[in-house]
């Protein structure tokens, strides 16, 4: 597992499809591949973390050419060498997320026993947080008040399309010899050079959500340099990305009346209605109303849309939702709602950097509609049936309208070259619907599919659920998996859904799960 590998291949995109440099330039590559000079990070939450850095190409077609930087962590291994498994990266999502924190995340979580065996490696890929260059298009755009992203009147429409579109064109000003090369594909050979610098023939990998596409690009790229891979909340590999943002809308309305049905139950907390479409009619009135007069100068309705949406990614933040909402119909208390708004607005925890990787890796990763009639006639339809994030959704999606890149082509995921592989998905999961993870369990041959039936968290494993910890650790350790005769090869019940607070709870702030901070939102 230490040995440094012989052989680097470097599959990259050409003109929207996947190449492999010859033999003799990859050998070369090799053998000059850097190492990394690890050192403290200083981490107050994780004191064993280390940091790094490593230089990899901008272009990996021309290895001899621009070169970037990632930023890496590290918590080593402390078993005797022969338990030793070798790296095991990790990756919280996004496009966009910040990896360095969640290694120390999953080191400290995972059974002692389980992480003592690999050296837990975080990384920022490029452009993101501390790798540089790290890109900001434009700093401040998600700052309130931004207009309704329901455009319905012409006036919106246009503010909000002028909007997206100065947005895509200040990346073009600002980082257009970066852009081009922004993209899964370049992320997935970044990898494979952290392996080469850290002496791995093979890595082990662990991620959350849009990681979960990252690594499966990876594996179909390098199936042989997989050792053990676990996809966790997991990317439509077939819908990327304007159909998977379509499905998220659908399924992000569920979650959101999933919010209002709990809502109900606890009507003597929170007396707004024990009808869950009464609860969902005030809280639509809530929205108008901000429209029109937003709360502290600061929460409009597109602002309450970015509060609420992470309540469809972790139930743990609904009673703090709840709360704001309460307050706000009962006598319009604004407080509540704008501390809400700056504990779980959708931009975070990535903030504007986070964003525009998103939108660099998305916009670049595969074609998207060019004419926003074709948005429009989509957003609408889908608005009919699932009003609460559709448009929200579009425009953060959109610049890719006029996004100053060309598009690739995506590769297929499609593989039989793999060691078994490990997929957590849950049933009710609205950012990756649960179509995503049957998807994958179908297109990497031998992998086994662990569902949280109920469930509706996004970022499942690691938090709290102790049948889902226990085949992780299981397959970690010896690569143990289980296998059924259905769609899921093993089932686990969801975790129950939280409580209430209590008055003196209510009044204190929240980030909810430690995980559940560490993710990207919105993929």
């Amino acid at each position: 597992m230490r040995t440094r590998a012989a052989v680097l291949c470097a599959a990259a995109v050409m003109a929207g499809s996947v190449t492999v440099p010859p033999a003799s330039a990859t050998s070369r590559a090799a053998a000059e591949a850097p190492s990394v000079a690890w050192k403290k990070c200083g981490s107050t939450d994780y004191p064993t973390l280390q940091c790094g850095t490593l230089k990899v190409p901008l272009d990996h077609r021309n290895p001899g050419g621009g070169q970037i930087t990632l930023a890496l962590s590290r918590v080593p291994h402390t078993a005797a060498a022969s338990a030793y498994q070798g790296p095991l990266l990790v990756n919280p999502g996004g496009p966009g997320g910040s990896g360095l924190s969640l290694a120390g995340f999953v080191a400290s979580t995972l059974p002692k026993k389980v992480a003592a065996r690999y050296d837990v490696i975080g990384f920022d890929p490029r452009g993101v947080g501390k790798s540089t260059p790290a890109i900001d298009c434009a700093p401040g755009y998600f700052d309130p008040v931004r207009p309704d992203s329901v455009p319905a009147t012409p006036a919106l429409e246009q503010a909000n399309l002028k909007r997206v579109q100065s947005f895509a064109a200040a990346c073009a000003r600002k980082y257009a010899s970066v852009l081009p090369y922004l993209d899964t594909v370049s992320a997935a050979q970044d990898i494979d050079s952290v392996r080469q610098a850290l002496g791995a023939r093979r890595i082990s990998y662990f991620a959350y959500s849009y990681g979960t596409y990252l690594g499966a690009v990876y594996a179909k790229l390098h199936p042989d340099r997989i050792h053990r891979l676990v996809l966790d909340s997991i990317v439509d590999p077939t819908g990327v990305w304007y159909d998977d943002n379509l499905s998220q809308d659908y399924a992000f309305n569920d979650r959101h009346r999933a919010l209002m049905t709990w809502i109900a139950k606890y009507d003597s907390t929170y007396k707004l209605g024990s009808d869950p479409k009464q609860v969902e009619t005030r809280w639509y009135a809530m929205r108008a109303a901000l429209a029109k007069k937003p709360a502290g100068g600061k929460v409009g309705a597109s602002e309450l849309d970015d509060t609420f949406i992470p309540g469809g990614y972790y139930n743990g933040y609904w009673p703090y939702l709840a709360e704001a909402f309460s307050a706000y119909a009962h006598g319009r208390k604004t407080a509540a709602l704008v501390e809400a708004y700056q504990n779980f607005a959708a931009v975070d925890p990535s903030g504007d950097n986070g964003y525009s990787v998103y939108a660099a890796v998305q916009c670049r990763d595969a074609s998207w509609p060019r004419d926003w009639a074709q948005w429009r006639k989509d957003s609408w339809a889908a608005y009919e049936k699932a009003p609460f994030m559709v448009w929200n959704n579009a425009w953060y999606n959109a610049a890719c309208t006029s996004w100053p890149t060309s598009t690739l082509k995506p590769p297929d995921i499609a593989n039989g070259k793999l060691p078994p592989a490990l997929l957590f998905q849950a049933t009710d999961d609205a950012a990756t619907p649960y179509q995503g993870g049957v998807a994958a369990h179908r297109l990497l041959a031998g992998s086994s599919l662990v569902v949280e039936q109920g469930g509706g968290n996004h970022g499942i494993t690691l938090s709290g659920n102790t049948c889902l910890d226990d085949h992780l650790a299981a397959y970690l350790t010896d690569g143990t998996v289980p296998h059924g005769d259905g769609t899921a090869d093993a089932v686990c019940r969801k975790t129950p859904d939280p409580k209430p607070l209590s008055t003196k709870a209510a009044s204190t702030s929240s980030r909810g799960s430690t995980l559940h901070g560490l993710l990207g939102f919105r993929g």
